[in-house]
């Protein structure tokens, strides 16, 4: 397969969108401002990702692979730490196409729900999103399944980078989109839509900051994994597909804590009913901490996926 700079284009993008539209949904925005939360004012966008199948953007990257490639009759095999399995048990359940998913045990228990609502076969084992996909990879090798990657595929980057493509025509004056990194695949196919043309800015919790210490390095290495959104948001490493594209075109990262996390969770909850998972809060919480601060007059956007989470426990004042 192609390296990531000359096959994860706009271009490719584009072909890839008009792939797999009939199959996930054209997500809506909200425009609102910062002040709603007692931030300086200014143009605020939320991308509601969490509204795609499967409750996050991941059902994008999974379409994409399950239609643009050729899948045998043993179907397909994934690991993930909820949402990517999720993704793929939906595309395979439309499809009809045999699926395999692999998640660790920090895997949410509404995550795990909606794989095997989905029709999968599942198995929970391991700690980390690292120990599934070794069992994933042994089962590959023993039944010729294809794999699905969770974000270090061409398939996979261009399927989420039809998330800039939509925003880009929802929205055509922002300056900057923050996004949240696990291993990298969203931003990745974000900043590849973009190429440039505004800032793309990777937001990571301090527990799990994969992307922050490739670019630190230079290169992909291992992370400490934890915290509250470890169960999307903590690979050990980012993807080496993904990281020359963030290098190039997202080289900036913020990081935020677990309690900035919760609080996003709450605010957007209170303010707007939207009941985002910890890992889809995370990008959000960037703006209302202050750990990105916009400059006056920057209309800043932030892609909220997923909601893959238990019933609301909120404070509902």
């Amino acid at each position: 397969m192609s390296g990531p700079d000359d096959a994860v284009t706009p271009q490719a993008i584009a072909a890839c969108e008009q792939i797999i539209r009939p199959y996930i949904r054209r997500i809506p925005i909200i425009a609102t401002d910062r002040s709603e939360f007692g931030l300086p004012a200014g143009a605020l966008t939320l991308k509601l990702e969490l509204l795609q199948h499967s409750g996050a953007f991941k059902a994008r990257g999974a379409f994409a692979n399950l239609l643009t490639r050729e899948v045998p009759k043993a179907g397909v095999v994934a690991a993930s730490g909820g949402n990517h399995g999720a993704a793929v048990a939906y595309a395979a359940m439309r499809l009809n196409m045999p699926a395999k998913i692999f998640v660790p045990s920090v895997s949410s228990p509404a995550k795990i729900a909606r794989i095997r609502e989905y029709g999968a076969d599942l198995t929970v084992g391991g700690d980390f999103y690292a120990d599934a996909l070794a069992a994933s990879e042994i089962w590959r090798q023993q039944t010729g399944a294809i794999a699905v990657h969770a974000f270090d595929q061409n398939e996979t980057i261009m399927g989420q980078g039809t998330i800039g493509l939509e925003l880009d025509e929802q929205a055509p004056d922002i300056d900057t989109v923050l996004v949240s990194v696990g291993g990298g695949g969203l931003i990745a196919g974000v900043a590849a839509w973009y190429a440039g043309r505004i800032k793309v800015i990777g937001v990571e919790p301090i527990a799990s900051p994969t992307l922050t210490r490739a670019l630190e390095a230079g290169h992909p290495v291992d992370a400490e994994t934890g915290g509250l959104a470890a169960d999307s948001l903590a690979p050990r490493r980012v993807g080496e597909r993904v990281f020359p594209i963030a290098q190039k075109y997202a080289p900036r990262t913020v990081l935020v804590t677990d309690d900035a996390i919760a609080e996003a969770q709450k605010t957007l909850w209170r303010a707007l009913r939207i009941v985002a998972e910890p890992g889809g809060a995370a990008a959000f919480s960037a703006i209302l901490s202050g750990a990105y601060r916009p400059a006056a007059g920057e209309r800043v956007a932030v892609v909220i996926s997923g909601g893959n989470t238990a019933a609301v426990n909120f404070d509902t004042r």
